[in-house]
């Protein structure tokens, strides 16, 4: 039992606290396994692509042969989780089902048939000195996984850190203790039985949130952090890392109706980016309609979005259109609902009388994350596409498809609102750096 560990010191370098402290159990255990997982990176740097591709393959088939083990501890996690009054929106993203258990095992198959971006060489080059040099890809390290909620999050970024040849501790949230602790049995017994290093991948069982603030201290063991979670967890990540972090805040996504757009396919994206699932980070919050087309647009696309049950917040020209048709649920749109993230069956509605206008309400209440415009104006397509600033930029499709899986990454260990090192859902390459390689034939610096 952790709880009967004897108290343990740690050397100024191992805590970085520039001297001796007692350490509790838990965060004894927490040092012993990020010292684990550095060893084991140091192997995981030059793994084979055939032992990391087969523990991915043992991995997806273990998920499928043991579902019956994750999905009853998923149930235990959603059961306290309902009886704790957890909403709506963070409960569909804890629940585990036969279906979601198929796509995470194929998602990891998809990861596997990735190639391997370790060991790549590129950018090779002759100096005039006859120097040959160039860049090897390398992988990062020992990579930190801070998490709520959402389970699968433990087979992702498993999956990727064992692809792109880095070793991972797990921390995921009280909320998923179950659902995350089946999960990373299945993946840790899986690798093992590949060939990879014992060690590579590390779960924390305790829930202690304290434990958190004593992962972002081990800069000796743990070279990125990656959070995925509510605002809260990413600023508390962000204000006390010691290590790098890459991690997004919160994620408002807009589409924006160009007076050219057409009105079905303008219909049609707008339903998929909210109702195809609502509590995810990539659903559409706001919905921007040039002056023009409104009168035509709006009452149409309500009226599909009320068949979903899609509560509409609008704006005054927006709400002068819409309020004659009393099956909509309306109201009246505040100033909080504009750069709100929903998670929800609820869109924020205003008409604009410009690109120029929709630009700067983008600019002003987006998050940097997924922004598209509906049009068949090519120049406005591509001053959209040029002028927002965000990790994805859509002309003509879902906001929908900003995801590691949609876009051939086989998953991801999140998505980047940052500009470095990575952008956008971060997949086996962004899991990557490189060093420089130089090959000589005796030269010396004069």
């Amino acid at each position: 039992m952790i709880d009967t560990l004897p108290l343990q010191k740690m050397s100024p370098k191992e805590g970085d606290t520039g001297g001796e402290v007692d350490m509790t159990p838990a965060k004894a255990e927490l040092e012993e396994k990020a010292k684990a997982a550095k060893a084991a990176s140091r192997r995981m740097a030059y793994l084979s692509a055939e032992i990391k591709n087969k523990a991915l393959h043992n991995i997806s088939a273990d998920i499928l042969a043991k579902q019956k083990e994750i999905l009853a501890a998923n149930q235990l996690d959603y059961k306290e989780a309902q009886a704790s009054g957890m909403n709506a929106a963070m409960l569909d993203r804890l629940m585990l089902d036969t279906s979601r258990l198929q796509a995470i095992a194929s998602d990891v198959l998809a990861v596997a048939a990735l190639p391997d971006p370790v060991g790549e060489v590129f950018e090779m080059r002759t100096l005039p000195n006859g120097l040959l040099l160039g860049k090897k890809r390398v992988p990062l390290g020992v990579i930190g996984a801070i998490y709520e909620s959402r389970p699968n999050v433990t087979i992702d970024i498993s999956a990727l850190c064992l692809k792109s040849g880095n070793a991972i501790i797990l921390r995921g949230g009280r909320e998923a203790v179950h659902s995350n602790g089946a999960l990373a049995k299945v993946v840790q017994d899986a690798a093992t039985r590949a060939g990879v290093p014992d060690g590579a991948v590390q779960f924390i069982e305790n829930t202690d949130r304290k434990l958190v603030d004593d992962m972002l201290q081990m800069r000796h063991y743990i070279d990125l952090i990656i959070p995925r979670g509510g605002a809260g967890l990413i600023k508390l990540v962000r204000d006390n890392a010691t290590m790098p972090v890459i991690g997004a805040g919160v994620s408002v996504s807009h589409t924006y109706v160009d007076r050219s757009a057409d009105i079905a396919k303008a219909v049609a994206i707008a339903f998929n980016a909210k109702v195809q699932r609502p509590s995810v980070c990539n659903a559409l919050d706001t919905i921007l309609v040039h002056a023009d087309i409104a009168p035509k647009y709006l009452p149409l696309m309500a009226a599909e979005l009320a068949k979903a049950g899609v509560e509409m917040h609008c704006d005054k020209r927006a709400m002068a259109i819409l309020k004659s048709n009393s099956a909509l649920k309306l109201k009246a749109a505040t100033d909080e609902d504009w750069g709100k993230e929903f998670l929800a069956l609820v869109a924020a509605v205003r008409v604009v009388a410009s690109l120029d206008e929709a630009l700067e309400h983008i600019e002003r209440y987006g998050s940097g994350a997924d922004e598209a415009i509906i049009t068949e104006d090519y120049s406005a397509a591509m001053r959209f596409l040029n002028e927002v600033d965000a990790a994805c930029v859509y002309a003509n499709a879902s906001t929908r498809f900003t995801d590691g899986g949609q876009f051939g990454l086989g998953a991801e260990v999140g998505i980047s609102t940052q500009k470095f090192h990575a952008r956008g859902p971060l997949g086996v390459r962004e899991l990557t750096s490189y060093k420089w390689i130089i090959f000589g034939s005796g030269q010396v610096r004069p």
